[in-house]
């Protein structure tokens, strides 16, 4: 058995990024024929709130993109994980958008726009750990 690298959280707001360019969550746009990784994992995530881990996101996007007979998920999914992925904090979506990525008590994530009341309440809230999105420019 392959040791497996997970990037889920635990009760976590991963803040939009210190150099985000929006201050006001917007939808990644469609560009082309093949959605972008930001298109996928924003429509998983915004139509499926709480309902998916990090890794289940991370993968399924991964899959979706490269093409991956579903019937070999779980073999190709252990390998994936046997190497550390990028989590959330390095996505479009708190980098770019101006999405918070909540993760609940049971790792299960939900976008939430900077501008919004749930946002500013994740923040004020002493309970939820907050780690900052990953920059986009090194200073």
């Amino acid at each position: 058995m392959m040791k497996v690298h997970s990037t889920n959280y635990y009760n976590t707001l991963i803040e939009i990024a210190e150099d985000c360019p929006v201050q006001q969550s917007e939808a990644p746009p469609v560009k082309g024929q093949k959605q972008s990784v930001a298109n996928l994992q924003f429509d998983m995530i915004k139509e499926n709130p709480y309902q998916f881990t990090s890794d289940e996101v991370l993968f399924s996007v991964h899959a979706n993109r490269k093409d991956l007979d579903i019937n070999n998920w779980n073999e190709q999914r252990e390998a994936y994980f046997s190497k550390g992925q990028p989590c959330f904090r390095a996505s479009p979506l708190p980098k770019r958008y101006g999405f918070g990525i909540h993760n609940d008590k049971e790792g299960k994530i939900a976008l939430l726009g900077v501008e919004t009341e749930a946002y500013q309440r994740l923040l004020e809230d002493k309970t939820v750990k907050k780690i900052k999105a990953m920059r986009s420019k090194r200073t």
